[in-house]
């Protein structure tokens, strides 16, 4: 026989049946409601936090509010005055290496100085180059030693004889067969004289009347040849000299 139709259930509501459904397979519309939802329940959440945090200073008292207010300020004035601290060292310190570079940069002047004047270093510069050549009669060491010393006064800064020997403060003349001796040296003529300084100056102090060149050749009867050269070179140098008697002061 056929089946006969199932009788319908007076008990069964449709609409429970349409949530229980939606609730056990939910559509895709429902769960991006549901995320969304979620989200924003957690951005309130996030919000009622933070308004609890800016509301820490919301419950005090005015008095309380100043005192908060005081330290804070003595806090800003403590980090201010720290600041100018380090600002005020830190110039300071900059004086400090300004003053320390210029006094090593004047002694370092002085020193280089002190080593052309001594003779301990090779030098060049504008100056004369002075060739005595003996003829009949030999060239006094006293004609010499004023040729230098007029040489001196004139400013000249450094001077060598025959490319080989360096004048200095203690320099010695002595007469010597075949020449003269020069700081236990000997010097044989001709006598080229180099000298570093300034050439017109020089030049003049050797050609007055009665000078030096007219010495050495009315009464040496030697020939004396001057040339301006803009570039002397004198590689020769001394060897320094330790004092034996004098020491530097106390004070020094």
């Amino acid at each position: 026989m056929p089946d006969e139709p199932r009788p319908s259930d007076p008990e069964r509501d449709p609409e429970r049946d349409r949530i229980r459904s939606a609730l056990t397979r939910p559509s895709s519309r429902q769960v991006v409601v549901a995320v969304l939802l979620a989200v924003l329940g957690f951005a309130v959440v996030v919000q009622v936090r933070d308004t609890k945090a800016n509301d820490t200073y919301a419950g005090l008292r005015e008095s309380e509010l100043v005192q908060v207010l005081n330290g804070l300020t003595g806090t800003a004035e403590r980090a201010r005055r720290e600041v100018d601290r380090l600002e005020s060292r830190r110039d300071e310190l900059r004086d400090e290496n300004q003053a320390r570079s210029a006094a090593l940069d004047e002694a370092e002047q002085r020193v280089r100085t002190l080593n052309v004047i001594a003779g301990l270093v090779p030098v060049s510069g504008p100056g004369l180059r002075v060739t005595i050549t003996e003829s009949t009669t030999s060239v006094s060491v006293g004609s010499l030693l004023d040729t230098v010393q007029e040489l001196r006064t004139a400013g000249a800064e450094a001077m060598e004889f025959n490319d080989s020997i360096r004048l200095g403060a203690d320099s010695s003349f002595e007469d010597a067969i075949g020449g003269i001796e020069l700081d236990d040296q000997l010097l044989e003529p001709p006598y080229v004289l180099d000298v570093i300084g300034d050439p017109h100056i020089l030049r003049t102090a050797l050609t007055f009347s009665s000078g030096p060149v007219q010495t050495l050749e009315t009464l040496d009867g030697a020939t004396v040849t001057i040339e301006d050269l803009e570039s002397v070179e004198i590689t020769s140098v001394r060897e320094p000299s330790r004092p034996e008697y004098a020491e530097p002061a106390s004070a020094q």
